[in-house]
This record gives structure tokens, C-alpha cells and sequence, in this order.
């Protein structure tokens, strides 16, 4: 059962009402998670924000969708291995093989691959990476804007990986099974 209850978009005035149309115009519904984040504008609105920001980065959806998968499947939340298991399917247009790979870190080339390592590196070592992490991913040839977008996603999904951890927010996407991965 959910520690905090999701709002119900019908029900709820301010800025979360607010918040919650631009979201229902976007995606034709409000999942779970936003619904429970709007109990704080604050938070539903910085979760937007970032999010809005780094799907315009140059690393593009794709990636970006690899990086949640592996970030969820290290952190244990079933709810975004869910959501981003169906967003990458069926928004993105990732095929299922790569979306398994993903969650257990594999990138289906060596530049993804990078970019997938580096975010459970960067995981693993709470941000403290070493000079060889950052060479690795900035050899595999990452520019300093990508290194920077691939540490964004790899905080975002933190926060929504943590979020729906602590909350046990309610997967309301098709359920998938997580992967154990490997931390280093």
C-alpha cells in the first residue's frame, strides 16, 4: 500500500491542478508517481522541469531511456523498470532485447555501452568517480555537454527510483521483471 496517497487530478486545485493538465495534454493521463508527487508542486514541478530539460539533450530519448532502465534495475524500482520498460517500447520505439540489455547494464554498442557503465559507476561510487571512469566514457567519445547530460539522467532517475522506493508508489504501467545487476 502507497505511504502517501496519489491526488486525484479531478479533485485537486492549484498548482498541482495546473501541473497536472499540462501532464494529461502530454501523455493523456497521470501516472502514479506525478499524481503522489503533486501532494508538493515543488517536487512534481522540478521533476518536470529536469525531466523536460534532458529530453532535449543531445543524448537523445533513446539513451536516455537505456540509462533509466539500468539506473531502476540497480536501485530496485520496479515502478520506473516498469514505466521505462513500456515508454522505451512503445514512445521510443526500443526493441525488447535492447530493453532487457539495458537493465542489466549492456549496451547494445561500445559507445552505449559507456554511457550505461558510466551510470552504474557513478551509482556505485556515489558520484566519486575515478579519473579512468571519466576517460573511459569521455574516450568512448562523449563530449563534456553528454558526460554532463548522462550524470543528469543518472540523477533523475535517482530521485524518481528513491521517491517510488520510499512511497511504494503503485506501478500503474504493464509490470516487468527486474534484473540483478552487478555493481562495481
Amino acid at each position: 500500500m502507497q505511504r502517501i496517497d496519489a491526488l486525484n487530478p479531478e479533485q485537486t486545485t492549484g498548482p498541482s491542478k495546473d501541473l497536472f493538465e499540462a501532464i494529461q495534454s502530454k501523455l493523456g493521463m497521470v501516472p502514479n508517481m506525478m499524481r503522489t508527487m503533486g501532494n508538493s508542486p515543488a517536487v512534481l514541478g522540478g521533476y518536470l522541469s529536469l525531466s523536460e530539460s534532458l529530453g532535449k539533450s543531445a543524448l537523445g530519448g533513446k539513451l536516455g531511456e537505456l540509462i533509466a532502465l539500468t539506473v531502476a534495475n540497480v536501485n530496485g524500482c520496479n515502478y520506473c523498470n516498469a514505466a521505462h520498460s513500456f515508454i522505451g517500447e512503445k514512445l521510443v520505439g526500443i526493441d525488447a532485447n535492447t530493453i532487457e540489455n539495458a537493465k542489466a547494464g549492456k549496451g547494445n554498442d561500445t559507445k552505449t555501452q559507456a554511457a550505461l557503465t558510466f551510470a552504474q559507476v557513478l551509482l556505485a561510487k556515489r558520484g566519486s568517480v575515478s579519473t579512468e571512469d571519466f576517460n573511459a566514457v569521455k574516450g568512448a567519445g562523449y563530449t563534456d555537454a553528454e558526460i554532463a547530460e548522462i550524470i543528469g539522467h543518472t540523477v533523475l532517475n535517482i530521485f524518481t527510483n528513491y521517491f517510488n522506493n520510499a512511497i511504494e508508489v503503485v506501478v500503474d504501467f504493464p509490470e516487468t521483471a527486474l534484473v540483478e545487476t552487478s555493481t562495481f
